[in-house]
């Protein structure tokens, strides 16, 4: 188990983490959710309808990061898509926000509740609906680092010149993070699949 999800009864996962690698994933949750940001919650009172309908940006993010985990749905190649995109965006875009806030917030909150023992770590269990959280922070966390190291769709498929780095390079521990969310999110995924 150590390193790699596997399934448990009940359709959810465990693996097996030390200590740093706790406050690595904790580090790197805590830093999407401060990427994403805190966004505009309805307040308790809030007609639920009116909250169906209620308007975000229109725009696309500016950082290539946030742009990447909130992309054009249309692309932008004329002016009639770029409308069509922009229309998405605002009715779209706030509920996905929420939705990464809320996987990112409970990778936080699931590593928050394990009981570190010695040098062992800890066993980490989430159940189903936690895996699917995860998953979702661990994807969103590889196209964050992704976007930031400049990983383009062919070193994706060829990661042996990002393991070719030297150990000076100073992207070398964000492509070590980088590599080992992949593995992370690939054996998760083996435990759901049917």
């Amino acid at each position: 188990m150590a390193g790699h999800f596997e399934a448990t009864p009940g359709g959810g996962a465990a693996v097996a983490l030390d200590e740093v690698e706790i406050a690595i994933l904790r580090s790197l949750a805590v830093q999407l959710l401060e990427l994403i940001g805190p966004g505009d919650e309805p307040a308790e009172d809030a007609d639920p309808l009116a909250a169906l309908f209620a308007e975000g940006p229109s725009e696309p993010p500016t950082d290539p990061a946030l742009a990447r985990l909130f992309p054009e749905a249309y692309g932008d190649q004329d002016t009639e898509l770029r409308a069509a995109s922009a229309e998405f965006r605002r009715f779209t875009e706030n509920d996905l926000r929420a939705r990464k806030r809320t996987d990112a917030l409970a990778v936080v909150r699931t590593l928050d509740a394990l009981t570190v023992t010695g040098d062992d770590g800890a066993v980490l269990e989430l159940t189903g609906d936690e895996c699917r959280n995860w998953l979702g922070a661990l994807n969103d966390l590889r196209l964050t680092i992704g976007t930031r190291l400049e990983v383009s769709d062919e070193d994706e498929g060829e990661a042996g010149s990002l393991y070719r780095l030297p150990d000076s390079d100073p992207r070398k521990p964000m492509v070590m993070a980088y590599l080992w969310l992949g593995a992370l999110q690939e054996t998760l995924v083996e435990t759901l699949m049917p």
